[in-house]
């Protein structure tokens, strides 16, 4: 059988201001089968340095085709574009793209993903700060109006005007090399997609099968179930949560056992009793946005930055069940979680004899009607006396007490080797893309050491090569000042005691050191959190009696 062929695409050259323009005006579109944007603030920036030195950042791959009129939602951009013979759909650059209209663009500058200015002194490009003198914002940058009226304003840095210019002008003429294919036929532009990102860093299973099964344009039909998770990490960063427990969320939002049979899960004789008349499409949506909630309470309130430090993987599902019903608990009601959170961690699905029946019986225990019992229903399912002793320090990155220590230690809000500033959680998610374990970032401190101690290993996020970080940690750079050392060396669990042991090569000294002050945090860290010094009262609202009743 002959292989199908396609007209010899056509190539061309984009000044990067034209194709941002193009971008922004809507004449570029993404098509369904693309995976979600995924880049973080530091993916942004390097594109952005490789642009201003002139290093190539690789050709574009275009599809000619109509479109219709849509509004579409690209980064922070929402964009009108109207209808089109001839709109260029993105096969392969489409985290490219993005990331260029939406850094070159004020909409887009006011997002966290995307906000880059450029320091005129130091001659490189920095986080967003207020009335940072001698910096500059990349739009403003990009536009030769604004930048003259900004230098209008901005008469203090007159003197970096030149410097200005010449980093305008290399962005704006910057060229992009594009292939353009004027192709009917869906599957052939698929295959393409396919081969592009199987070249290379390839893509994860779920992203190839999202590319390549995804996006029906029957709007019956759910999202599926890598792209629910694509979605989760491109709005929270918080890693890549597995098919499996996004799907049993799923399904404990719609009844408490997730272990039923789910081939008839939408026909009448599997149908919810709690959403009997729900289609596939609308649980999906309707979990995503309980699963959703879940994750921002873990992320914001639990401690819990990324997916490879959640301790079990169930424990989000029951979650996802409660926000599902209660999507906006009292102040009093989401401290009460969080320490039943936390008192589960640590004491371990063992109870429930394995997590399918800890999933079953907690997510039983939250009422569709009532907030206040949900919760202290939860709180009564795990014990309050003898499961809370100290998690063990071995290392495993899999185990429930690793990922229960590297929470406490996340909590000590550890800072950059680089430039000392503390690790965001969108520096977590970037480190961790891809991975549902947390062992990419901990490297030992000490090679030579004991590697299965927890004692032995700190959280590392930074761009500089581990040699250099762990001669920092011994010996404090000269261009850091000796409070920054210490303060560095602090949000890492290593205080100066530890370091005269690793001046001395005393390794053994120095791990029983570091792991009693590990031990101090992790007890301090779980003290805090499980709340078992303190009584679980409910809100004070609920506890009010109407005096008619009390009568």
């Amino acid at each position: 059988m002959s292989e199908p062929q396609i007209k010899k695409p056509n190539a061309i050259t984009y000044p990067l201001e034209d194709l941002v323009e193009k971008v922004i005006n809507g004449g570029v579109r993404i098509p369904e089968f693309q995976r979600r944007f995924r880049w973080q603030w530091e993916d942004v920036k390097r594109l952005m340095e490789s642009i201003v030195r002139g290093y190539p950042i690789g050709s574009v791959l275009l599809w000619s085709r109509p479109a219709e009129d849509q509004i579409l939602n690209l980064g922070a951009l929402h964009i009108h574009a109207h209808k089109s013979d001839s709109a260029l759909w993105v096969v392969d650059g489409q985290q490219r793209l993005t990331s260029l209209a939406n850094a070159l663009s004020k909409e887009g500058f006011n997002d966290s993903r995307f906000g880059i200015s450029y320091n005129l002194v130091r001659q490189v490009f920095v986080r967003p700060h207020r009335e940072q003198l001698h910096v500059i914002d990349l739009p403003t940058l990009f536009d030769l109006q604004a930048l003259l009226r900004w230098f209008s304003i901005h008469q203090e840095s007159i003197d970096y005007f030149e410097e200005a210019t010449k980093i305008a002008k290399a962005i704006r003429q910057y060229s992009i090399p594009a292939y353009i294919v004027d192709q009917e036929d869906e599957l052939i532009l698929r295959d393409i997609f396919d081969r592009i990102n199987n070249y290379g860093k390839r893509m994860t299973t779920a992203e190839v099968f999202s590319a390549l099964h995804g996006g029906s344009d029957d709007k019956t039909k759910p999202q599926q179930l890598a792209d629910i998770s694509l979605d989760i990490e491109a709005e929270h960063s918080f890693g890549n949560i597995d098919e499996d427990t996004i799907l049993r969320s799923i399904l404990a939002r719609r009844g408490a056992n997730v272990a039923r049979d789910i081939r008839a899960e939408f026909s009448t004789r599997g149908s919810s009793r709690e959403f009997p008349n729900e289609t596939a499409r609308e649980a999906y949506s309707e979990g995503k946005r309980a699963l959703s909630k879940a994750v921002r309470f873990l992320k914001e309130t639990a401690g819990v930055p990324h997916f490879s430090f959640l301790s079990y993987r169930y424990l989000l599902v029951v979650l996802t069940r409660f926000f599902s019903y209660h999507q906006k608990p009292s102040p009093r009601n989401i401290d009460l979680l969080k320490r039943w959170f936390w008192r589960a961690s640590i004491a371990g699905p063992t109870m429930f004899k394995g997590w399918t029946q800890a999933s079953r019986i907690l997510s039983s225990q939250i009422r569709p009607t009532s907030e206040v019992d949900s919760v202290q229903n939860l709180l009564r399912s795990i014990p309050t006396e003898g499961a809370y002793s100290t998690v063990t320090q071995r290392f495993k990155s899999t185990s429930s007490s690793t990922r229960i220590i590297l929470c406490a230690l996340w909590s000590s809000k550890p800072r950059s080797f680089t430039d000392g500033r503390q690790y965001e959680q969108e520096d977590l998610g970037r480190r961790l893309e891809g991975n549902q374990t947390p062992g990419p970032i901990l490297p030992t401190i000490v090679p030579s050491g004991e590697p299965n101690q927890i004692a032995n290993r700190f959280i590392f996020l930074s761009e500089v090569p581990i040699e250099l970080a762990r001669d920092i940690i011994i010996n404090r750079p000269p261009t850091m000042a000796e409070p920054s050392w210490h303060k560095l060396l602090h949000s890492h669990c290593i205080d100066e005691a530890m370091v005269e042991y690793l001046l001395r090569d005393d390794i053994e000294a120095f791990i029983d050191l570091r792991k009693k002050s590990i031990s101090i945090l992790a007890d301090t860290f779980i003290e805090s959190m499980t709340g078992l010094t303190f009584e679980d009262t409910p809100p004070l609202a609920s506890l009010i009696i109407d005096e008619d009743e009390s009568d």
